[in-house]
């Protein structure tokens, strides 16, 4: 799993009886704690497509990160079962997209090159009228944009952004600053963090087929389809604690300093962490309550509150006691 230098606090080999290393899961497991980064075609809307594909696998939950217009195509991240809950993680690395806009009249190429660089950093925004947000005036950064080709009126652009960015609205707004016009024709989602159309994306008609086959006894197509949601982590800091503390953070509790036993280098108070357990199962969201080098130099403390549960609890033993009855209060054993 890619991510920051691990800073080790203490060592404890993880109790075979409970959990699965993420690749190792069984299939059923896999489908609970999934990932699928699904190619959306031209045409649904994001919610069909989420549909479809809890249909086709005959799942209760489904969700998806990032909504694509029905004409958009390209990464839609659906997570599965309890990977729904992780989801909300992904809204926080860049997006990549490429992209066909056309300029309503000839303009010096380099007149174009100067307003695409106007437009890289930090750019205001306000959402188009349709859209599901509420149409207030916000910053948004573009990491970059370049014009990669061009025929005519049409240019090929790709755009490295913020999560939340409205595309079409940006092109709007070039053509606004150049003085003649532009609108997008064509736009398709490349990236979203860690994962990315270069690292490969499913088809509806390879998920299809992954799905008969397992029916026929053969997991093999469905590994290659469905990613464990830790694949999703990418830089995110990430938290190891002790096999006895798993089941008190799925009860709601904060991270006592007592269960854990490796943290990303790096730490910042308040920086979202990933809580994982030793076999690094993604067990919850949680906000950092101490830095990584007050992890290693303090013996007592809370380390990490809990904001959001994935695991289902009972998945580990409770091997933990509870100072209070109030929910989230309950401190794990180390």
């Amino acid at each position: 799993m890619p991510g920051r230098k691990m800073a080790v606090l203490d060592e404890e080999p993880a109790d075979p009886a409970h959990g699965f290393e993420p690749r190792s899961r069984p299939a059923q497991t896999l489908l609970e704690y999934g990932l699928i980064p699904l190619d959306k075609p031209r045409g649904p809307t994001s919610h069909e497509v989420v549909a479809w594909t809890r249909k086709l696998i005959g799942m209760e939950k489904a969700g998806h990160s990032g909504t694509l217009d029905p004409p958009v195509s390209g990464l839609l991240p659906i997570g599965l079962g309890q990977s729904t809950r992780a989801l909300s993680l992904l809204l926080i690395f860049p997006k990549e997209y490429r992209g066909v806009m056309r300029i309503h009249s000839s303009v010096p190429r380099k007149d174009l090159d100067r307003v695409v660089e106007e437009f890289t950093g930090e750019i205001f925004q306000r959402p188009p009228q349709r859209s599901s947000v509420s149409r207030q005036t916000r910053s948004r950064t573009i990491f970059e944009l370049e014009v990669t080709e061009s025929a005519g009126n049409l240019y090929l652009f790709r755009a490295l952004c913020q999560s939340g960015t409205y595309i079409r609205k940006l092109v709007y707004d070039i053509g606004e600053v150049l003085g003649v016009g532009a609108t997008m024709v064509e736009l398709r989602r490349t990236k979203v963090g860690p994962l990315s159309e270069e690292k490969g994306l499913v088809t509806l008609h390879q998920l299809n087929d992954a799905v008969f086959r397992l029916k026929e006894g053969d997991d093999g197509p469905l590994r290659k389809v469905v990613l464990p949601i830790e694949e999703c982590l990418g830089e995110i800091p990430k938290v190891v604690m002790r096999d006895s503390a798993v089941d008190a953070i799925c009860h709601g509790a904060r991270l006592g300093l007592p269960g854990v036993l490796e943290a990303s280098e790096g730490i910042r108070k308040d920086d979202t962490v990933a809580l994982l357990s030793p076999k690094k199962e993604l067990v919850a969201i949680g906000k950092a309550l101490m830095t990584t080098d007050e992890m290693q130099s303090l013996k007592k403390g809370l380390a990490s509150s809990t904001e959001r549960v994935v695991m289902k609890a009972g998945t580990y033993p409770r091997l933990w006691k509870s100072k209070s009855a109030k929910p989230g209060t309950a401190h794990p054993q180390g």
